[in-house]
């Protein structure tokens, strides 16, 4: 392991104990045990159109041992903190899950969660008034990273030392997978003209077996879906360190453009991190709704619940711009959604050989 990382542990663990000292201080002088947090609820979610990101408003809330259940959330954030100082100290790591698992061996039986959502909940609390990320307190989740594939050279930290890995050239087609810490990454050369997030798996293996990645200098990150916060944060990492553009192509339906909204602007679950996370530079490929109607995309009807999202969208800030309401009234009035792989309707190459091109030359991208 680098000095670096080596630093950035004690670093870590120096400011969980803290927080472990802070109750003791409460302690001696005579006080009840306490620690204020924001109201982690959405009427307490606030987009702040400056930094254009999902931030925490000005309303607090205090766990305190002055009742029975604050007195048990305070005495599992003990045990929980000395887990983790402890595991930053023997530079092991832990899951979320695990972690739920663990403290059933914990001597206080007061101090075991009752369940997963319990110690998930906890792990948040711990970032949020520590400034610790979870990632930093080596704490990984279920499912592993996304990959990336494109001409780009990086160094990385393993448990076997230092690796350098070219992204094209030292991988398989399944790319590279993005490691649960991003910044322990350093980039080191690239050949990148922007960067394509993807949202399926299916249309990821276009792009890479159509050749897109070399062809145009495209980094291709693959989201997975709504994307962990591993593959936010290497994407914004990409923009901010590299000065790369960042490019989302979704399917086109509303639960998509909340995959694009939590690359650009952050997601609510994750408000004390967007500054850490989002990418408000982020900028929207398709498919749009305009695009079912001028390629005759195979479709399927919006459903109640795409209709009720999409009205919800129309109030969001992340959506109230011209370019959102247009697109997002347009498919109320067409009650239609189509995937990614609607455009293999016009054979496997439009997307690579048309679409994409067409559509990066009139965003300015090409």
């Amino acid at each position: 392991m680098s000095s670096q990382t080596d630093t950035k542990d004690a670093q870590a663990r120096e400011q969980l104990v803290e927080l472990a000292a802070e109750f003791y201080d409460q302690f001696v002088a005579g006080e009840i045990p306490h620690m204020e947090l924001p109201t982690r609820t959405k009427s307490n979610i606030e987009y702040d159109p400056e930094k254009k990101v999902w931030v925490y408003g000005d309303r607090t809330s205090t766990r305190s041992a002055n009742s029975v259940g604050g007195a048990r959330k305070l005495l599992k954030a003990a045990y929980t903190v000395e887990f983790l100082a402890n595991q930053l100290d023997e530079d092991r790591s832990s899951t979320l899950r695990e972690l739920y698992y663990l403290s059933e061996s914990w001597d206080n039986e007061e101090a075991q969660f009752n369940g997963q959502d319990e110690s998930n909940s906890l792990v948040e609390d711990l970032e949020i008034v520590t400034g610790v990320t979870r990632e930093d307190m080596h704490m990984r989740p279920e499912e592993s990273g996304a990959t990336l594939m494109g001409p780009l050279e990086l160094r990385e930290q393993t448990r076997r030392g230092e690796r350098e890995i070219h992204c094209q050239l030292d991988v398989g087609e399944g790319g590279y997978q993005i490691p649960n810490n991003p910044d322990t990454i350093e980039f080191l050369d690239h050949d990148i003209d922007f960067v394509m997030c993807v949202e399926t798996g299916g249309m990821r293996d276009r792009l890479i077996e159509n050749g897109f990645d070399d062809e145009y200098n495209c980094l291709i990150v693959h989201l997975k879906g709504q994307p962990a916060r591993a593959t936010r944060r290497i994407t914004k990492r990409l923009h901010d360190d590299l000065d790369l553009p960042v490019l989302v192509f979704c399917d086109g339906d509303p639960w998509s453009y909340r995959i694009y909204g939590s690359v650009a602007y952050g997601s609510i679950k994750s408000a004390h991190l967007s500054e850490y996370l989002a990418t408000p530079e982020a900028r929207y490929v398709g498919i749009r709704p305009q695009d079912i109607v001028d390629y005759d995309l195979p479709t399927d009807p919006l459903a109640d619940s795409d209709i009720n999202a999409l009205e919800s969208e129309l109030s969001d800030p992340r959506f109230q711009t011209d370019f959102w309401e247009e697109q997002i009234e347009l498919q109320l009035d067409i009650e239609k959604k189509a995937e990614q792989q609607a455009l293999a309707s016009r054979g496997l190459d439009f997307v690579t050989d048309t679409y994409l091109p067409e559509r990066l030359e009139e965003m300015g991208v090409l």
